[in-house]
């Protein structure tokens, strides 16, 4: 199955400028989110003035900017001005705050002001629930789960994100979104669940061409790889 024929929706998941121009030529990339550690990383140091400059150049395609306040009054000032950069804008704010206190009721005062949310950094079914119960059902918003890191625990994301679906049905207007996900597999796993969104790396997306390629050849590239590298590396024995 190719990317065009999914039901999944992916999003790009980056704050490297040129890195998401390249991902907005690729129709089959439905949108776009970035978080304050991915604009740490590509050294943004103005944040006002970055998103701008991308909303002007993606101005089609749903893009999520983050909150970064610890406080909820301030998280509601900045969710507020982040929502007036563009129509298409989403603006994520954690499920919680540092310490531990749920954002749910700012979700709430959020959402029904007309503010479409992405809430992340969820991890549980609780979090979920407690979102839900407080979202505008007038209102398109995102719930994040971040299921990679979930895997990272040990723990099988599968079930915990089928719930999640199921959950989902109480609020049509929202939309669940696999996060993190930590290689091209996840897709399926999303798509054969009937999740909705699945934000995906740059690094994740380029192995798009590898879908259904052919095994044995596969296996012979990667023993060229290998050949080809032992000899650049000089080895001898």
């Amino acid at each position: 199955m190719k990317a065009d024929n999914m039901r999944v929706k992916i999003f790009a998941d980056g704050a490297d400028k040129d890195g998401m121009l390249e991902m907005y030529k690729l129709p089959y990339i439905r949108g776009f989110t970035t978080n304050p550690t991915l604009m740490r990383k590509a050294g943004i140091k103005d944040y006002r003035g970055f998103a701008t400059e991308i909303l002007r150049l993606i101005p089609d395609r749903p893009i999520s900017f983050e909150v970064f306040s610890d406080d909820f009054r301030e998280m509601e000032r900045q969710a507020m001005e982040i929502a007036g950069w563009g129509r298409n804008v989403y603006v994520k704010i954690p499920v919680t705050n540092t310490r531990g206190e749920p954002a749910y009721d700012l979700a709430g005062r959020l959402s029904h002001a007309g503010v479409r949310l992405n809430v992340t950094a969820i991890m549980t079914l609780e979090q979920v629930r407690g979102i839900l119960l407080k979202l505008s059902p007038k209102t398109s918003s995102y719930i994040s789960i971040f299921a990679g890191r979930i895997a990272d625990t040990g723990r099988d994301p599968l079930p915990l994100m089928a719930a999640a679906v199921e959950l989902l049905k109480i609020v049509p207007s929202s939309e669940l979104i696999w996060a993190s996900p930590r290689e091209l597999l996840n897709i399926f796993h999303a798509e054969a669940i009937g999740c909705h969104i699945i934000t995906v790396t740059n690094d994740i997306l380029k192995k798009m061409n590898l879908v259904d390629h052919d095994l044995a050849e596969y296996s012979l590239d990667t023993v060229k790889m290998f050949y080809e590298d032992a000899r650049n590396a000089g080895f001898s024995l």
